[in-house]
C-alpha cells in the first residue's frame, strides 16, 4: 500500500512539474520591436565591424535567439502575416502600394485576439496595410495609434497610399513630423525613431503602473530610405569616408540602438521584467550592399548573404530574431526549428490565453510556445511559401499600375522553404543546411525533392489565388491621410504633440 501511494506521488509531482512549465495563458506583456529594411548583416553582434550595436549586442547576448526565422521579401506583406498569421497574399497584400497593400477587411487580426483576453494594445510608427479609414489601426485592434501615413514617412503613390502632406515636403524628412494619434493628427518635435519609443515608452509606463497586459508593437520606419539621421549618429561615418546615404541609414541603425538602450534601461528602473517578453526583429532583407568609401566603391557586410529586401532567395527573407524574457527564456541560447512571421499570431494568442475562433481565417502558422518551453522541443519539418509579389502589366514594370495578372507571376521570385532546402524561381535547389549562402544549385542532383516541393507550391498558388482581393481594385482618386490632414487643419489646426515624462 506504501508503495502504491509513493508511485501516485510521484506521479503527480511530475505533473504538477509539467504544468508549472506550461506558458500557455501566463499573459507577458509583449513588446514587439520591428524596425524597416534593417537585415541579418546590419548588426555588430551578427559580424558587422563598422557599426556599433553595443546595447543590441547585449540584449542579444541575454536572448533567446531563433536562427532560422523568416518573414516576407518586403515590408508590407510581412506586417500582414504578423497581423493575420497566413501568408500575406491570403489577404490580398501582394505589393506595398497600388492598393495592394490594402488588408483584407475579412482578416481578424492578432490584436484583435488579444483585446478579447483583455489586453491593451499599441501602435507606434509604421502601419503600411491601408491608409484608408477602415483599415487604419484603430478599426483592426488597436486601442492606441501613434503612426505615420503610407509606407514610409514622406511617401505618397497613385491610389490612396500617402503621408500626411507636411512629411511630403522634399524627399520625406525624418524630423519634427506630424502624426496620427489615435483620432488626432499631432505635431511632434525630433527625430522620427526617438519620437516613436518616447510615445511608446510612456503607453508603457502607463500599462505597467495600472497593471495592465498589453501588446506594444514598435515598428520603426527605419533605416528605410531616404537615408537621413541625426547628426550625431552620422558623423562617425562621414568622418571615416562614407558617403552621405550611407552614413544616413548606417546612423539610423546606430540610433535604433540608442532606443533599444532606453527601452531596456526603462523597463529595468520600473521593474517590468518579470512578466515582459521583448522581441527584436525586421521585416525583411537588408536593402542595400553597396557603398563609397574615400571615394572608391566597396561592398557592405551581408552576413554572407548574396541578396537581401525583395529577393525570394535566403537573403530576402531570413532575418534576425531575438527574444528575451528574463527569468522564463534562457539566455544565449540558439534555435534552428525553422519559424515564421505567421507564427506569432498563434504564439502572442496562446501567451495572451486567447481563444481562436473556428470561424476566421485559415491560420497558417503554428504556435511557438513548444520552443519557448523546451527550445530541444520537437518541430516537425514545414514548406513556407515565399512569394516578391509586386507583378504588373506587361511593360509597366515591377512598380506598374493596374491590369495585373497574377497567374503569369506564378514561378516570378518564388520560393519554398523547409528545414534543409530552399527551392527558388521553379529552377534553383539549395541545400541550405550545408550551403546556408546558395553557393551551389544542387536542382539536378534530388529531383525527387524538386518534385514534392513544386507540387506542395502549385497546391499553395491554386488555394491562395481566389484570395488576392486586390487584384482588380481600382486606384482610388484621393488619399485618405492629405484629406484628413486638410480638414483637421481647416476646423481645429494641428496642436503640438506632449511628450510623456518617462
Amino acid at each position: 500500500m506504501k508503495i502504491r501511494w509513493t508511485v501516485v506521488l510521484l506521479i503527480g509531482l511530475l505533473v504538477v512539474s509539467a504544468e508549472a512549465k506550461s506558458l500557455k495563458g501566463v499573459r507577458p506583456n509583449i513588446i514587439l520591436v520591428m524596425t524597416d529594411d534593417q537585415g541579418m548583416g546590419d548588426l555588430s553582434c551578427l559580424g558587422n565591424t563598422v557599426l556599433k550595436t553595443p546595447n543590441l549586442d547585449k540584449f542579444y547576448e541575454k536572448a533567446t535567439r531563433f536562427r532560422e526565422f523568416h518573414v516576407s521579401p518586403t515590408c508590407a506583406p510581412t506586417r500582414s502575416a504578423i497581423m493575420s498569421g497566413r501568408h500575406e497574399f491570403r489577404n490580398g497584400v501582394t505589393h506595398t502600394i497600388l492598393e495592394r497593400e490594402l488588408m483584407a477587411l475579412s482578416t481578424t487580426t492578432m490584436p484583435q485576439m488579444l483585446r478579447t483576453a483583455g489586453y491593451e494594445t499599441g501602435i507606434f510608427g509604421k502601419w503600411h496595410l491601408g491608409d484608408p479609414d477602415a483599415y487604419q489601426p484603430y478599426n483592426r485592434g488597436f486601442s492606441e495609434v501613434f503612426i505615420h501615413g503610407a509606407g514610409g514617412i514622406g511617401q505618397s503613390y497613385a491610389g490612396s497610399c500617402a503621408d500626411f502632406p507636411p512629411n511630403q515636403v522634399g524627399k520625406g524628412k525624418y524630423f519634427d513630423n506630424v502624426i496620427l494619434h489615435n483620432d488626432t493628427i499631432v505635431k511632434t518635435k525630433g527625430f522620427c525613431t526617438d519620437v516613436f519609443f518616447q510615445a511608446a515608452l510612456g503607453w508603457i509606463k502607463k500599462q505597467h503602473e495600472a497593471k495592465t497586459p498589453y501588446l506594444a508593437y514598435i515598428a520603426t520606419n527605419a533605416p528605410h530610405g531616404p537615408m537621413l539621421a541625426p547628426e550625431k549618429n552620422k558623423k562617425r561615418f562621414l568622418d571615416m569616408g562614407y558617403d552621405k546615404n550611407t552614413a544616413g541609414r548606417y546612423g539610423m541603425i546606430e540610433n535604433i540602438d540608442e532606443n533599444m538602450g532606453l527601452l531596456v534601461q526603462k523597463l529595468d528602473e520600473w521593474k517590468a521584467w518579470d512578466n515582459t517578453l521583448v522581441i527584436f526583429m525586421t521585416d525583411n532583407g537588408q536593402a542595400g550592399s553597396r557603398a563609397t568609401l574615400n571615394g572608391k566603391k566597396v561592398k557592405i557586410y551581408t552576413a554572407g548573404f548574396k541578396t537581401g529586401k525583395g529577393s525570394p532567395y535566403e537573403g530576402g527573407t531570413h532575418v534576425p530574431a531575438f527574444w528575451r524574457w528574463k527569468g522564463v527564456l534562457g539566455e544565449g541560447v540558439d534555435i534552428s526549428a525553422l519559424t515564421a512571421h505567421i507564427d506569432l499570431y498563434k504564439t502572442f494568442c496562446d501567451l495572451a490565453g486567447a481563444t481562436i475562433p473556428a470561424d476566421i481565417q485559415k491560420i497558417d502558422g503554428r504556435s511557438m510556445l513548444p520552443l519557448l518551453e523546451d527550445p530541444k522541443a520537437d518541430w516537425p519539418d514545414r514548406e513556407l511559401f515565399i512569394h516578391v509579389g509586386r507583378w504588373s502589366k506587361k511593360g509597366a514594370g515591377r512598380w506598374g499600375q493596374g491590369n495585373t495578372d497574377p497567374e503569369k507571376a506564378k514561378y516570378n521570385h518564388c520560393a519554398v522553404r523547409t528545414q534543409r532546402w530552399r527551392f527558388v524561381n521553379n529552377t534553383d535547389l539549395y541545400d541550405i543546411i550545408n550551403d546556408p549562402y546558395e553557393k551551389t544549385n544542387v536542382i539536378d542532383k534530388h529531383p525527387e525533392v524538386v518534385e514534392k516541393l513544386r507540387k506542395a507550391y502549385d497546391k499553395w498558388w491554386t488555394e491562395t489565388l481566389p484570395l488576392m482581393v486586390n487584384e482588380n481594385r481600382p486606384l482610388a482618386k484621393e488619399h485618405p491621410q492629405e484629406v484628413r490632414y486638410d480638414k483637421q487643419l481647416k476646423e481645429k489646426g494641428i496642436p503640438d504633440w506632449t511628450p510623456p515624462t518617462l
